[in-house]
C-alpha cells in the first residue's frame, strides 16, 4: 500500500492522465473505475446489470482508446488521474 501511495504522489510525466480519459464514454468510464479497483468481468457485469461479453467488450475499448496493453496498466493510469486512491 506504501508503494502504491508514493507511485500516485508523484507528478505524472507527459499529458495529464485525466485529460486521457476525456476519450472514453460515460459507460466505459464507469468500467474503468470498476476495473481499476480490481473488479473482474462476472463482477462489473453484475455491477452495472451487464451481459459479460458486453463487459469484455469495454474493456477491449477502454484499453484500446487509453493505449494500454493490459488491465494492470489500466489500474496504474486509475491511480494517477485520481479514478481511485489508495485504500479507497
Amino acid at each position: 500500500m506504501r508503494l502504491i501511495a508514493e507511485f500516485t504522489s508523484r507528478p505524472p510525466s507527459g499529458q495529464q492522465p485525466s485529460a486521457v480519459l476525456d476519450r472514453l464514454t460515460a459507460r466505459e468510464r464507469e468500467v474503468f473505475a470498476l476495473l481499476a479497483r480490481g473488479l473482474s468481468n462476472h463482477e462489473i457485469a453484475s455491477e452495472l446489470s451487464l451481459g459479460e461479453t458486453t463487459v469484455k467488450t469495454h474493456v477491449a475499448r477502454v484499453l484500446t482508446k487509453l493505449g494500454l496493453r493490459d488491465r494492470v496498466q489500466a489500474v496504474v493510469l486509475a491511480y494517477e488521474a485520481g479514478v481511485v486512491r489508495p485504500g479507497a
